[in-house]
């Protein structure tokens, strides 16, 4: 039976969730409020036409580290993700795959390897790598990635089919608006760091059944309560607690980690003058969208990879589910921040998207369905020098949890992780309490 303090998520995504397990690894009685029926916050799935999908497609890197961790610690199994060397496929225009080798090789040899590169692009890259290790990966003052591309000579074509590619990828935000310290960072722990760190990680499973539904077994398991379908309104001040409107036992909890999107925190703080500052900090931040294409045809599509490029057009990379568990004809196409797309019709984007497909991959058989799913307020736009609030706020037992929160990384699953781990440790060290080693 759990005896430690009461301790209240909000939000049932992935960073509630790893506050949650780590509460709980800490001797923490633990509540988790989710608001929907469907556990993942903004990375949840959706059901269509009898068909399981994801709001949004997610890559997983080797240097998620505490993903990984956190999806054994809840008993995921490794077999759930198709690891794959690092390879960017754009068909019939460049191929760039990461060699089996130690790093540094991994990418010497696979950039020697490289075809659709000539020299002067095969140059340039090895050019923009060296600077960043010889500055330490250290981007002072912090500029568009734009910028740091011109300042060390990238070619047109490594810059559209690499370096743009990955940064909207990574960033969720224009390379003309994008911070080159963030991006140097997700640089430095992917490209330059150990050989797996760049492996892609592709998930066999749903969003919400990678992460999010086995995390709620575990608590369960363990005594712990995850109450889905009941959103939380508001945040009370009760004497040294908290009480949540919208919990139907009133609880008093001593402390409470809203790990909400960030644009649903002020309403849960109104009451509570001393959130005014951080209130005021996460209006301030800009939103960038995801667009993603769920194409279903009535045959198989054959792909070079499970994730290939797409150049020139809307689209920028189409994925193939059937590859990774997922039903036969099955596409998944991205269109990471703001664009061009947006300014055209749902059933003309789809017609461009299927048009551009059969450029690369030829003829397809007939399309059964299809779904856009637009999240208009994905990510924050990670822009230079932008300030990001931290984990802790000026009203004792508040805290905060979620992809936005100040971090070496933009706005992905593994900083989601890392701010409820984070948030879930503070707490601990605030009630003298230790995660423990073993669970």
């Amino acid at each position: 039976m759990n005896t430690g303090p009461d301790i209240a998520v909000v939000g049932g995504g992935y960073a509630g969730f790893a506050a949650a397990v780590t509460l709980a690894r800490g001797g923490a009685r633990v509540t988790l409020f989710e608001s929907s029926r469907v556990l993942g916050g903004r990375a949840r799935v959706i059901d269509k036409y009898g068909c399981r999908i994801d709001n949004g497609q997610h890559i997983l890197l080797g240097a998620y580290t505490e993903t990984l961790r956190l999806l054994r610690l809840v008993g995921v199994k490794p077999s759930v993700l198709e690891t794959r060397k690092l390879a960017l496929v754009y068909p019939g225009e460049c191929t760039l795959r990461a060699a089996a080798l130690p790093a540094p090789l991994h990418l010497a040899v696979g950039l020697l390897r490289a075809t659709g590169l000539d020299w002067q692009d095969k140059l340039a890259m090895a050019r923009l790598m060296r600077s960043l290790k010889r500055r330490k990966f250290r981007i002072e003052p912090d500029r568009p990635v734009a910028e740091l591309l011109a300042e060390t000579a990238q070619t047109e074509r490594l810059t559209r089919l690499i370096w743009e590619p990955l940064c909207v990828a990574a960033l969720n935000t224009p390379v003309v608006d994008a911070s080159a310290q963030v991006f140097a960072n997700v640089l430095r722990d992917s490209l330059a760091a150990g050989a797996s760190a760049s492996d892609l990680l592709l998930p066999r499973l749903d969003l919400s059944e990678l992460f999010p539904v086995p995390a709620s077994r575990w608590l369960a398991m363990r005594g712990h309560t995850v109450r889905i379908a009941e959103p939380i309104k508001a945040i009370e001040s009760i004497g040294e607690g908290y009480r949540l409107d919208g919990d139907p036992w009133t609880t008093l909890f001593e402390h409470v980690v809203i790990a909400t999107a960030p644009y649903h925190v002020a309403p849960l703080v109104e009451t509570l003058p001393a959130m005014a500052p951080v209130v005021e900090g996460i209006a301030a931040l800009r939103y960038e969208p995801i667009v993603t294409a769920w194409l279903a045809f009535d045959g198989p599509v054959s792909f070079p990879e499970p994730k290939i490029g797409l150049s020139g057009g809307y689209g920028q990379w189409a994925f193939d589910r059937a590859a990774l568990g997922g039903e036969e004809g099955l596409v998944s196409v991205v269109i990471s921040a703001r664009g061009a797309h947006q300014e055209v019709s749902k059933e003309a984007l789809e017609i461009a998207l299927l048009q551009e497909l059969q450029h690369v991959l030829g003829p397809l058989p007939t399309l059964s369905w299809s779904q856009i799913i637009t999240e208009k307020r994905a990510t924050f736009s990670c822009t230079p020098g932008l300030v990001r609030p931290g984990v802790a706020t000026p009203q004792p037992g508040l805290w905060l949890a979620g992809d936005y929160i100040a971090s070496d990384y933009p706005a992905t699953i593994e900083s989601a992780i890392r701010s409820g781990v984070q948030a879930g440790r503070s707490i601990l060290k605030r009630c003298g309490l230790k995660e423990q080693i073993l669970s």
